[in-house]
């Protein structure tokens, strides 16, 4: 899946991957944190229990000397340097001190009581180094013995390296394990984010289908918060088609309103003499092209990309080239039609005549024996599709092709028309994003070449 960073799908999935995973880390420390204070409590509270046990096992002759080693219950105590260690010695007499075996004779260096103090129970825990520079937890307790002036020491300690270890391994799994879930988390929120905006995909995708001329209305069943934007979107559609067709109804209407009262006219100036007559005449000329171009942009501007439109180009030249080859038997013209297979505007399909008849009229009229015409893909990789219309006629010079895109000119008045074909052409095409250009053809005459956004 690719996620856009400008979209709705990946700021949901950046704001759910990085909320898990900053739940995750701050679980993680937390249950670190509280992993390496019972393990330490642990540990203490296992030399606690040695501590005792040493005291406990301790027997002390009539000299005041050790009467036997004390049993601490730990084997490990007897293995030299093994990281566990005992010591009792009395308090103003540290040459007297007795260790275990595994101390092989030296002795447990303490802090003062400046640095670590006893507890109210004559107790107190250090951090210390062992005979191998190894780090020891130890636990010292003062306890007077019989009658004696001076308490006894008791300590015990044990190796750092059995929490630390416990510690690393917990850390270990436990990342191990939150490694896991966050990528499970992250698959989940990928799956959560493409299956929750589904539905708007789904919108889109009906959207281009009717822009495409493959649906006329969104239909499906969307969940209640795009259900609104469905029917809103419908509604909208309905509307621009009535809209369209109104505009068409009134463009109509309109022009059989004013076209016959003014052939009424102009028979009527024809039908009379003297420079009135003319005048008339003239003027009424002059208001029919008038009319004729802004009712065709009325109408162009009515129906240019209404929503959904979409026209096969084959159907649409194919009848035109039958229908300019009856216009023009007598002519005995060859006409040569050529059209890519799955060809189609996105427009309306009678604005896509107007353009096409128009042209290829205009080829027939000037050709000497031959047009062609052309439809295929543009070259480039835009969705656009070329239509070239060429003849073998006198062709134009490069300011009589610029002249005849103008409204209403006429280059040569012995041509039938109101020149209006190719200015309507160029307006169409504007009204679509499209192009009309001009240019010299192979044939010798003129190549119109049309370019239309492809569906």
């Amino acid at each position: 899946m690719r996620l856009h960073t400008n979209s709705l799908s990946f700021r949901l999935f950046v704001l759910a991957a990085v909320w898990s995973l900053l739940a995750l880390a701050a679980a993680g420390a937390f249950l670190m944190h509280d992993h390496r204070l019972r393990t330490e409590r642990g540990h203490e509270a296992f030399l606690d229990i040695l501590l005792l046990n040493v005291i406990a096992t301790t027997e002390f002759a009539e000299d005041g000397g050790l009467a036997a080693l004390p049993d601490a219950g730990d084997g490990r105590f007897m293995s030299l340097h093994s990281g566990w260690y005992w010591q009792i010695m009395q308090a103003d007499a540290p040459e007297g001190a007795v260790t275990s075996p595994s101390l092989a004779g030296e002795m447990l260096v303490l802090p003062g009581s400046d640095e670590a103090p006893f507890d109210d129970e004559f107790r107190r825990v250090a951090t210390i180094d062992g005979p191998q520079g190894s780090a020891l937890r130890a636990i010292e307790r003062m306890v007077l013995i019989g009658d004696g002036e001076a308490p006894f020491s008791f300590v015990v300690a044990g190796d750092l390296a059995v929490p630390h270890g416990a510690l690393a391994e917990f850390r270990t799994n436990l990342v191990t394990v939150f490694a896991i879930l966050g990528g499970g988390l992250v698959i989940i929120t990928v799956v959560q984010v493409r299956l929750g905006l589904r539905p708007l995909r789904d919108v889109g995708r009906s959207l281009t289908a009717i822009r495409e001329g493959r649906k006329e209305r969104l239909e499906g069943d969307y969940p209640e918060e795009i259900a609104p934007l469905t029917r809103e979107l419908n509604a909208l559609i309905d509307s621009n088609r009535q809209i369209v067709e109104r505009a068409r109804q009134h463009v109509g209407n309109l022009a059989h309103a004013l076209k016959t009262p003014l052939s009424v006219i102009t028979n009527e100036a024809r039908g009379s003499a003297g420079p009135l007559a003319e005048k008339v005449a003239e003027q009424a000329g002059v208001m029919r092209h008038q009319l004729d171009y802004y009712l065709d942009r009325a109408r162009m501007v009515a129906g240019a990309r209404a929503l959904g439109a979409v026209t096969e180009i084959a159907p649409v030249v194919d009848p035109l080239a039958r229908a300019m080859r009856q216009i023009h038997a007598d002519r005995h013209l060859e006409l040569d039609v050529a059209v890519s297979d799955g060809l189609r505007f996105q427009g309306e399909r009678q604005d896509l005549e107007e353009m096409i008849g128009n042209l290829i009229d205009n080829a027939c009229k000037w050709a000497e024996r031959h047009v062609r015409v052309e439809c295929n893909r543009a070259d480039d990789a835009t969705a656009r599709l070329r239509i070239v219309v060429e003849d073998d006629g006198p062709g134009l010079s490069a300011a009589e092709r610029e002249e005849a895109l103008r409204r209403g000119r006429r280059l040569d008045e012995t041509k039938p028309g109101s020149g209006l074909g190719l200015s309507i052409v160029s307006e169409l095409a504007t009204l679509y994003q499209g192009t009309l250009d001009l240019t010299e053809s192979p044939l010798g005459g003129l190549k119109a070449q049309l370019e239309l956004p492809a569906a």
